[in-house]
């Protein structure tokens, strides 16, 4: 071979970070002066370089070129032993080209970032964190984490074996945090967390973790608050509002009650002479009574003269039972009725109905109606010896002004209208 080449050193040790330099000794064995070009070859290429870059040699000299390495303070750099090659390039004979080769070994260095995610939550009891862990150095290691007990309310739980993290990458360990205890009520509590996680290799470094959590209540301040201010409108409500409200019913009901008895006793203005009096008898089981008013004279049907007259039944029914109240009209007499009047002062619930001879005038629902009243423009004629009658179904007795439930039902009826005399 024309050229020779031999590193100063077998091995060469480097640090991450720091700059090491070698000598190559270069030596031209070939008869005609030879320039040579450098070429690092390996994974130690990215940062060596060779100084300088070109040498020129006579035939039979020799020289020493300055190889630098500087490799950089990175996981990419592995710890260990890496082989470096430089290859020399004869300019004017290339096929006669040479590798000088040595071993570089490569220091091992220490890096870790270790961080709590996240550094706060917020719970009613428990937690779970993570501790992210991250290995910027350049050889493997084992992170063992440990939990500082603040206080014995609040354990923790992590695994127990040490994780094995590689140069370059990322790991998590689960952490959970729980409190011995629930608030169920006051402010939020806020507990410190601890945390220890140590690399057992290459260098032993101890990194420390803070953070907290927060124990909500499981009711909130707010909500109690609510509580009570609906507390408040239930007492006011029970206190105040409620008996206005039923004094206030009491007094309509009664208003309303005097109200339907004053209708039902009303009789027309009595003239002379003072008309006939009809009383119904009640059928068994059920009670009824008919009476009827003075009147005026008049043109009151097929015979002649008739009187204004009305008559007022009164139906008591037991609750689950039929009460039947009638008022017959008199022998030689014709009862033409304009007016009738419904009273249910009670305000009982059941059926009403109404009928006039064999003719179903109306039917009611007690419920509907506390006073009815009903007129005609042309009279609806009864004859002697047909009768007005009401049917009462008692569902359920109302309850009257007195404030207590009626035992039975009792419905008013008052026609009005002219009896006068058939021919």
């Amino acid at each position: 071979m024309s050229t020779s080449t031999d590193f100063e050193r077998r091995t060469v040790q480097v640090v991450p970070g720091a700059e090491t330099t070698t000598t190559l000794r270069v030596r031209n064995d070939s008869d005609i002066v030879e320039a040579y070009g450098f070429q690092v070859v390996g994974e130690c290429a990215p940062w060596t370089e060779v100084e300088p870059a070109r040498l020129s040699l006579y035939p039979g000299t020799s020289q020493d070129v300055l190889v630098r390495l500087r490799p950089p303070r990175s996981s990419a750099v592995r710890a260990g032993e890496t082989p470096l090659g430089v290859r020399v390039l004869p300019v004017e004979r290339p096929d006669s080209a040479a590798v000088a080769e040595t071993v570089v070994t490569i220091a091992p260095f220490a890096e870790q970032r270790l961080e709590l995610v996240p550094e706060r939550r917020r719970a009613w009891r428990s937690a779970r964190y993570r501790v992210l862990a991250h290995n910027d150095g350049n050889t493997p290691v084992e992170l063992a984490l440990a939990t500082a007990e603040v206080d014995d309310r609040i354990r923790y739980t992590t695994t127990d074996l040490p994780t094995a993290v590689e140069p370059g990458t990322d790991t998590e360990i689960p952490v959970r945090v729980r409190v011995g205890k629930i608030q169920w009520f006051g402010k939020p509590v806020t507990w410190p967390i601890r945390l220890s996680a140590t690399a057992a290799e290459p260098e032993p470094r101890e990194h420390e973790l803070v953070g907290e959590f927060i124990q909500l209540p499981i009711f909130p301040r707010w909500l109690l608050a609510l509580l009570a201010a609906l507390l408040a409108l239930l007492l006011a409500w029970f206190l105040l509002v409620r008996p206005a409200v039923r004094s206030a019913a009491r007094e309509a009901a009664d208003d309303r009650a005097e109200e339907i008895q004053q209708a039902g006793q009303t009789q027309a203005p009595a003239p002379p002479p003072p008309p006939p009096t009809t009383t119904s008898s009640p059928q068994p089981g059920q009670s009824g009574d008919g009476q009827t008013g003075d009147g005026q004279p008049g043109n009151g049907g097929p015979g002649g003269a008739g009187t204004q007259s009305s008559s007022t039944i009164e139906v008591r029914t037991n609750t689950g039972g039929l009460g039947t109240g009638t008022y017959v009209v008199p022998e030689g007499k014709v009862f033409r009725i304009t007016d009738i009047l419904v009273a249910n002062h009670q305000g009982d619930e059941g059926v009403l109905t109404i009928i006039f001879g064999e003719r179903t005038v109306t039917t009611i629902a007690l419920e509907t109606f506390r006073n009815q009243d009903y007129h005609w423009v042309t009279p609806i004629d009864i004859t002697a010896g047909a009768a007005v009658t009401v049917n009462v179904s008692c569902a359920k007795p109302g309850t009257p002004a007195t404030g207590r439930q009626a035992r039975n039902c009792l419905e008013l009826l008052n026609v009005s209208g002219q009896l006068a005399d058939l021919e």
